[in-house]
């Protein structure tokens, strides 16, 4: 996709105020609800969400090209995180059973245990910060919208 100046459709004044708003308050929710979760836990936000995405796997385990994917995050940046989380007895890595070339990352009983006793503090977070602040049919706009922004940009990845 090529741009040339003369064809940049420039934001509208409705358009910048969408765009900021999501931008800065997207920000700065993610950096109230890991305060909270250190705060309350000593567990990280990026932590916590590896946490979530091993629970809701089969077998509470997930290659690390797809829980990657499933973060948004890199198999590099990934690798470090886990690696950490590794030393501190939330997961473990392991060969893929169905194909010994991938690496699988697992949920471990101390990782569950973490997650147990971390999720009353981000749900609340959740809720005072973002979902009680919306209407239902808001919910819903933003659950459609941002629904279809993720197909579209993993369309650009596929």
């Amino acid at each position: 996709m090529s741009e040339n100046p003369g064809e940049v459709r420039w934001l509208s004044d409705t358009e910048m105020l969408a765009w900021r708003s999501y931008i800065v308050s997207t920000l700065r929710l993610r950096q109230r609800l890991h305060r909270e979760l250190v705060e309350s836990r000593d567990v990280s936000l990026i932590d916590y969400e590896v946490l979530v995405c091993l629970s809701s796997a089969e077998d509470n385990r997930l290659r690390m090209t797809e829980l990657a994917s499933m973060l948004g995050s890199t198999k590099s940046r990934l690798s470090h995180q886990v690696g950490r989380m590794e030393l501190a007895g939330y997961v473990r890595r392991g060969r893929d059973p169905e194909d010994k070339r991938g690496v699988t990352t697992e949920l471990t009983e101390k990782g569950a245990a973490l997650l147990t006793t971390s999720a009353p503090t981000h749900v609340r977070g959740v809720r005072e910060h973002l979902i009680d602040l919306l209407t239902s049919e808001e919910q819903v706009m933003m659950g459609t919208a941002f629904s279809r922004v993720l197909a579209h940009l993993a369309d650009l990845d596929d």
